[in-house]
């Protein structure tokens, strides 16, 4: 539980949208959560990332915020726990030094990947595969908000420890 009671409020209320709306699947929906809109929100953004410190693994050397989401997300925890930062792009460069993970070496090193949102978990299964492939130590992954099924365990088959601050539940609970 977060101790912060209303954060889902706040963070539904901020990022709750209403009209119509294509969605990825390419279905239409009347509702919409804009997650960058809390992002944008310097004081939305501090709580969340006090919230997700209390999730870090204690053993985690750098953490890895990913791209494009889970960069501002990264940055703020990192600036509270003194934990340095990877900047994690979905594809590595094709140019200067065409680096996958932007920052400190993670070879050997024990990284926490930072998300704001996981639904399928994709964008951290590619990142947690490729920075393995890279010599980093991946177990466990922070996000804001975990809105997969209750049920589902989209990363269980990459024994990633998946740690959330708020859930589809929570943030569906609150009042429109």
């Amino acid at each position: 539980m977060v101790d912060d009671p209303s954060l889902a409020a706040d963070i539904a209320a901020a990022c709750r949208l209403t009209g119509t709306f294509i969605l990825r699947s390419g279905t239409v929906s009347d509702t919409y959560f804009d997650k960058y809109l809390f992002e944008a929100q310097p004081v939305l953004l501090q709580r969340m990332a006090a919230a997700m410190v209390a999730l870090i693994p204690e053993d985690t050397d750098l953490l890895g915020g990913l791209e494009l989401g889970g960069i501002p997300i990264a940055t703020m925890v990192s600036a509270k726990t003194g934990i340095p930062t990877l900047f994690v792009r979905k594809q590595a460069k094709t140019y200067g030094t065409a680096k996958l993970a932007e920052g400190p070496d993670a070879t050997d090193r024990r990284v926490t990947l930072i998300e704001d949102v996981i639904t399928s978990g994709g964008a951290v299964r590619d990142a947690t595969i490729a920075l393995r492939e890279r010599g980093a130590v991946v177990e466990a992954v922070v996000c804001a908000i975990d809105r997969s099924p209750e049920d589902a365990r989209p990363l269980a088959d990459l024994q990633l420890d998946v740690r959330a601050v708020l859930t589809r539940a929570e943030l569906e609970a609150t009042p429109n």
